[in-house]
């Protein structure tokens, strides 16, 4: 677990701390695995907006757990699964911070979040603010697995790891694009920013992930996604405005003895490692523009060298791409595959099977043991996508990892 030391999170959204309701569905434990439905604060969306919204202080389990899993989904006001055609999911990310608890009722009073709290982030090496969730993904939310197997699961509200006086606490990076009545739903899901209502000075006065002036090149992605802008519409459309909610669905167990924690990595195919001096510097940059080569049918590939500072147990693995992957793979030094993640498409109208979009990637469950990983290990990152031009393209490997193996389960 790392401190982050800046108030910025991956959407780059203006932190708010917003009104509303939220309200949890317990169901009944099932062995000794336990299970909590939640859901979020509402905002709200109309034809062609863009929400790019913090949610902070969100339900979660209490105590000194071990999470097994962690799902989510879109939903409107009567609970109903909103499809992907009429708003676009384009990430959701669960991020942990710690709470001063002194401050809290001030933090409350003011919506001032500058002081008081301590953004915490997961074991990847991306630097700063880059990525510091536990879980998130996209569109492909409803078709991809999150559940860890038996006995691992991944530890929080360990008392011993929280500061003093400092409450764990968690909140939701998410960003939606309403496209009902788009000129161009594929052009709004990838935040083109010719698309959008954007300010006249906005490439004058909008600095990049590396704090230098945005290029004119930009043509799309995260920097063009702000909250409230508007996305083009088809001219004469007007369609009523809805307030959504993430619904999601948390697994865990109490902590014990019998459980076996796990590492979580998050690993960037827009990685550009570099050192400097005995340093490994990782310069994440989150997203990539994909151009169009020519009109063969060879798929885009994006690759990165990431070394591992440390090892362990591939447990679990998959990834976080958008619609127009062929598959993301992850590769050891030697060359040996670790985990291929390929892609789920829709083929009809219910949410859940949107035709044409990503609404799943497959995940890896290597036999406990089989797959290892060594310290200071060179990993291969390498993501493809459809040789058709994209913007905003996110190319995210997550990978579980035990750096011990119970006794039972060692080869």
């Amino acid at each position: 677990m790392r401190i982050i030391s800046k108030v910025m999170i991956l959407s780059l959204s203006i932190i708010v701390v917003l009104s509303g309701t939220t309200y949890s569905i317990f169901l009944e434990s099932e062995n000794h695995i336990k299970s909590a439905t939640f859901v979020s604060k509402s905002f709200e969306v109309g034809p062609g907006k863009i929400a790019s919204k913090a949610l902070y202080d969100i339900e979660f389990p209490k105590g000194h757990i071990g999470v097994k899993s962690f799902d989510a989904e879109l939903v409107d006001e009567d609970g109903k699964s909103v499809p992907l055609y009429e708003t676009y999911l384009h990430h959701w990310f669960a991020i942990k911070y710690n709470e001063n608890i002194t401050m809290s009722r001030y933090i409350e009073q003011s919506h001032d979040i500058s002081k008081g709290i301590n953004y915490t982030r997961n074991d990847g090496a991306c630097r700063g603010f880059l990525l510091p969730h536990y879980w998130g993904l996209g569109g492909e939310s409803r078709g991809t697995s999150s559940n860890l197997p038996d006995p691992f699961a991944v530890e929080f509200g360990n008392p011993t790891n929280i500061p003093h006086g400092f409450k764990e606490k968690w909140l939701f990076d998410i960003m939606v694009i309403d496209t009902r009545g788009a000129y161009s739903r594929k052009g709004c899901t990838e935040c083109r920013c010719d698309l959008l209502n954007l300010p006249k000075d906005f490439y004058n006065v909008t600095r990049d992930i590396n704090d230098q002036p945005l290029s004119l090149n930009y043509k799309g992605g995260l920097f063009c996604c702000k909250d409230n802008l508007q996305c083009k519409l088809r001219k004469g459309f007007h369609g009523p405005t809805r307030k959504l909610s993430l619904r999601y669905k948390i697994r865990w167990v109490d902590w014990d003895e019998h459980q076996v924690p796990l590492k979580f990595y998050i690993l960037d195919t827009t990685d550009r490692v570099r050192t400097n001096g005995s340093s490994t510097i990782h310069d994440c940059q989150a997203e990539y523009t994909i151009p169009r080569i020519g009109h063969g049918d060879s798929p885009h590939v994006k690759k990165a060298n990431i070394p591992m500072k440390k090892g362990g147990y591939l447990i679990y693995g998959t990834s976080h791409m958008h619609t127009g992957v062929v598959n993301a793979t992850l590769y050891g030094q030697d060359g040996r595959v670790l985990c291929t993640s390929t892609p789920k498409y829709g083929t009809g109208k219910e949410a859940g099977n949107e035709r044409g979009y990503l609404v799943g990637m497959s995940g890896c469950y290597p036999k406990p043991g089989s797959v290892e990983i060594k310290d200071g290990e060179i990993l291969t990152l390498e993501t493809r996508y459809q040789n058709k031009f994209r913007t905003g393209a996110m190319g995210f490997f997550y990978i579980h990892l035990a750096e011990q193996l119970p006794n039972i389960l060692k080869i």
